[in-house]
């Protein structure tokens, strides 16, 4: 671990940076380093006298200079690129730099372009970030945990690789996903970035392409067996838990048969979340909210198709039932108002090979029996012709799978259609939202998985909301650290659904999207955020800040980047680190 730590005066109550780090080794620990903006006292007691140029710069000049250095490169790749390297060198001017053009940027360091950045991943392979435990090391898992470079750790987000957005098994490369997700907690709920840790667990990739690529950085074997995979969580989440045990774990990215069943395994025994499955049914909920305030409907009275019943299909499915059950429903009344289609088409009871997750929401054979089909097993178009829904999510990372007949039978049973599809990168986009607002003469109402341009429609320029989990999953962490809470339930998930759904634009005009736009996040992060510590307190499981002013607490804590003075830390902290002071190149 790094000999550094932050430190308030007791006197003047300042907040400032103890550290035993000098010389070259201070310039290139990216959670310290100021590059110019080191004052001349900090150059001549750390050691780099003559290692920097003569002035002295502030943040925002350094911020200036980056975003003229960043606007230089002409692909979205390259500036995904340039801004990791930035974030490897200087963490505080990367934070600083993109908190400045939010909405710019994102995209460029979390969806889309992180998909892209993960399919190159061993060839741009640069810098080494977080832990890589790897399962020939599960006896080691301690010893791993102690190499971590941050000490105090509040927030870590883990996956294995399998189901990276929608492009799969990408083995080792998954690791972009961890650490992009991390920087966006940071960003939009001000989480510090010195107190999180991103963990890649390699169990091997069974994609075929990266085992027989001579640069793969991954171990080079399929996928272990479960009984192995089990085993191997387990004593992972064990010592995640003996290390930190306040710590808030993020699943993400895990393959459908895994990520359902990690969740239901350990949800009760730490504070744990599956952004794919809670995050993604959170903003999808949030964005239903909206558009059921449009159509001045209730959102238990939609008749609701998921085509994709992976694991973010079932997930968002999930959080639309606790919804409808806090709306009076039975659970057996809410799935009735469901019907899911997977790879095989809708689910039927019948069929010996539903997941766990998706039993619930399988079709008796009767409930069929008396629809023309053209084939056994009804279709998607078979479903919508017979179900007349008012609701169409897709989940697929089927490339135009709402065809313009899809979409077209849709419009001809509801007056305004909701109609989100929600896969991503955009090329696995169910439908493209230009078209649906073509084909649905302006009638659909509109969320994506990925972020689309503005469409101009009969003369009206046309902003489509993005169902982007950065607006729910960073309230969602700040809220459970604000007061520590020890679970995360469903109704606290529903409670961050609600909080993002009063921000819908949709609510003052019914063009205008139905979710906030990323320039809004850190706002809307703080609002989710006192939801969920609210709810944490009167379900009893916030272990501190019980009784404090949430706004003000949240305030206080939300972590912002800027540059703290430095102060050399005394002999006994020196001699107590392993880092000592070295004065050289």
């Amino acid at each position: 671990m790094l000999a550094f730590k932050e430190c308030r005066d007791p006197n003047t109550g300042e907040l400032f940076i103890e550290t035993s780090i000098c010389g070259k080794l201070l310039l290139t620990t990216p959670q310290l380093n100021k590059g110019t903006a080191f004052t001349y006292d900090e150059r001549h007691t750390f050691g780099l006298l003559g290692k920097l140029p003569n002035r002295v710069e502030t943040l925002d000049e350094q911020v200036k200079r980056a975003y003229l250095q960043y606007s230089s490169y002409t692909s979205r790749l390259q500036q995904h690129i340039y801004l990791n390297d930035l974030h490897d060198q200087n963490q505080i001017l990367f934070y600083k730099l993109v908190s400045r053009h939010l909405a710019e940027m994102l995209p460029t360091i979390y969806t889309p372009i992180v998909g892209t950045a993960v399919k190159h991943f061993n060839r741009e392979y640069r810098q080494p970030r977080g832990l890589y435990i790897s399962h020939t090391n599960r006896n080691q898992i301690d010893e791993i945990l102690m190499n971590r470079s941050n000490p105090e750790i509040d927030l870590i987000v883990v996956t294995d690789g399998e189901g990276v957005l929608g492009i799969g098994d990408q083995g080792v490369g998954g690791m972009d996903i961890p650490v992009a997700k991390l920087m966006v907690y940071s960003l939009c709920g001000g989480i510090n970035p010195t107190r999180t840790l991103p963990i890649f667990l390699d169990v091997g990739t069974n994609n075929q392409s990266l085992l027989d690529d001579p640069l793969y950085l991954g171990c080079r074997h399929p996928r272990i067996g479960d009984l192995q995979y089990d085993e191997f969580v387990h004593k992972f989440v064990t010592s995640i838990s003996h290390h930190f045990p306040n710590a808030f774990l993020h699943w993400e990215d895990f393959g459908r048969g895994n990520a359902r069943r990690i969740l239901d395994r350990f949800q009760d025994e730490l504070c744990t979340f599956n952004d794919d499955i809670q995050g993604t049914g959170a903003v999808t909920l949030a964005a239903l909210f909206a558009a059921c305030d449009v159509t001045e409907t209730h959102l238990q009275e939609q008749r609701i198709i998921v085509y994709g019943a992976g694991s973010a299909g079932t997930g968002i499915s999930d959080q639309i039932v606790d919804a409808m059950i806090r709306c009076g429903l039975t659970a057996q009344e809410a799935y009735r108002n469901f019907w899911l289609i997977d790879r095989q088409g809708l689910l039927l009871v019948n069929d010996n090979e539903l997941t766990q997750a998706q039993q619930p929401y399988a079709r008796a054979c009767e409930d069929i029996d008396s629809w023309s089909l053209r084939q056994t097993i009804p279709s998607l178009a078979d479903t919508i012709r017979h179900v007349k829904p008012t609701i169409l999510i897709g989940c697929s990372a089927q490339t135009g799978a709402f065809s313009e007949e899809i979409i077209k039978m849709m419009c001809a049973n509801c007056q305004r259609p909701i109609i989100f599809p929600l896969s991503n990168p955009d090329d696995k986009c169910e439908a493209q939202p230009n078209n649906l607002l073509t084909w649905s003469q302006g009638k659909a109402l509109i969320a994506t998985g990925t972020a689309f341009e503005p469409i101009e429609y009969q003369n009206r320029l046309v902003q489509i909301a993005q169902c982007n989990n950065a607006l729910v999953f960073p309230g969602i962490g700040l809220g459970i650290l604000a007061v520590r809470s020890s679970r995360l339930t469903k109704t606290m998930i529903l409670a961050a659904a609600h909080a993002l759904s009063d921000f819908a634009p949709s609510k003052k005009d019914s063009f205008l999207p139905l979710l906030p736009s990323l320039d809004d996040a850190q706002t809307v992060a703080k609002h989710i955020a006192k939801a969920v510590a609210q709810t944490a307190i009167d379900l009893g499981l916030a272990q501190q800040n019980q009784n404090a002013d949430l706004d003000k607490l949240l305030h206080n804590i939300f972590w912002e980047p800027r540059y703290l003075p430095f102060k050399l830390a005394s002999e006994d902290v020196i001699k107590n680190t392993s880092t000592s002071c070295v004065l050289t190149d």
